[in-house]
């Protein structure tokens, strides 16, 4: 288990809505509930939270063998618990059989204010307020406690950064060993390809048991789009943003890191602004330790940019520093706490990237990411691939 069998607090979020519980519905794939359950199932299930701190899982009959030995909840519940066949059978409707069980469990906690997270399903809210519930969608009681992470969470993200480091230094590992032929990169006779590099990290990434989607491995001037994969063949002498965010298959936690990289020779201008991402990093991750607000990280990665003559964000601008300076990381790839222009203060146990970058359409663009655990006293930097442009 990633983190502590104890309950997780969030008396004083339901005592502030003055709400009797707290119902999550949904499957796995939802970060704050299996950060709360622990239990990994691609079907619906519900999460019941009281104000004393009960907690109950509503799942299938079928799951229940399997939820009482891998969910960190012990009050396990099956539909047929609540007789749902019956129900479907007077209703003739699952899906409000499904909500009359739900109501049926709330109605023996004696609850009658129900607090739900801002994108529950909106059937099951109208359908319970139809059966007499008060619901209040609020904030995520839990993404204040995801953000802090428990030493063995660490761990397992330290391992997915591993296997992410492998990963990126393989697919480096390609460019560095291509060929200039008329301007195309050539890797052992054939055009190589954005494509053929994620194959090689997803290759990478599986036999170390991770996944990724979305890995971004974009070249020349395309690479000016933060978000644009990439496709087709790569060119000599121009950049490859190469991003991967992997996710361990088993524990479902995320890793980050992005380089870029350059086979041939680099023109002055994108050297130039290599170097200026480099020290913006540098310099934002210096900053890092608890106590440090969001904010003053990102105001001093523009303030290097700045200083060597780059446009920001800060100042409006649609090119050069762009987006924020890094984000929490953890059961999701962008998770609390967010490094841009928020007040809020880093803490022990935040994992956090810092990602520095400059997109110029006319020349592309250049982008750095490494993964950064804050400790009692300051930084530890989990990422060990090498910064090297120039191949």
């Amino acid at each position: 288990m990633a983190s502590s069998t104890v309950p997780i607090d969030i008396s004083k979020s339901l005592e502030n809505h003055r709400s009797d519980v707290y119902l999550m519905v949904g499957n796995s794939n939802n970060a704050d509930i299996f950060y709360a359950t622990h239990f990994f199932a691609s079907d619906q299930f519900a999460y019941f939270h009281t104000k004393e701190g009960t907690e109950t899982l509503l799942i299938s009959d079928m799951e229940k063998g399997r939820a009482e030995l891998e969910s960190r909840v012990s009050d396990i519940r099956t539909l047929q618990d609540c007789d749902y066949r019956s129900k479907v059978k007077e209703r003739q409707d699952p899906a409000l059989a499904y909500c009359d069980c739900i109501a049926e469990i709330l109605q023996k906690e004696g609850a009658k204010k129900v607090a739900v997270p801002r994108d529950f399903p909106y059937f099951i809210a109208q359908t319970l307020k139809e059966e007499g519930f008060s619901i209040d969608s609020i904030k995520s009681p839990f993404a204040q406690a995801r953000s802090k992470k428990s030493p063995s969470e660490i761990k397992i993200i330290k391992n997915v950064q591993d296997a992410c480091n492998t990963a990126m230094k393989a697919a480096v590992e390609m460019i560095r060993k291509s060929e200039d032929v008329e301007g195309i990169l050539n890797y052992r006779g054939f055009a190589l390809t954005s494509e053929m590099l994620r194959k090689e990290i997803d290759i990478t990434l599986l036999e170390h048991g991770c996944e990724a989607e979305s890995t971004i491995a974009a070249n020349g001037t395309g690479s000016a789009n933060p978000h644009w994969e990439g496709t087709g063949p790569l060119k000599a002498n121009e950049p490859v943003v190469i991003d991967i965010f992997p996710r361990s298959k088993k524990e479902r936690y995320f890793a980050d890191m992005t380089r870029t990289v350059l086979k041939g020779d680099a023109s002055e201008k994108l050297m130039d602004m290599y170097k200026a991402v480099h020290a913006a990093q540098k310099a934002g991750i210096e900053m890092v330790k608890p106590g440090v607000k969001c904010s003053d990280i990102h105001n001093k990665v523009c303030d290097v940019f700045k200083e060597n003559g780059y446009e920001t964000i800060r100042e409006g601008s649609s090119v050069g520093f762009i987006h924020s300076t890094g984000h929490g990381v953890g059961l999701e790839i962008h998770e609390f706490p967010f490094v841009g222009n928020s007040d809020i203060a880093l803490e022990e146990g935040n994992i956090i990237t810092i990602e520095p970058g400059l997109y110029y359409p006319d020349v592309g663009g250049i982008r750095l990411e490494d993964l950064i655990l804050v400790t009692s006293d300051g930084f530890e930097n989990l990422t060990e691939m090498e910064k090297k442009f120039v191949y």
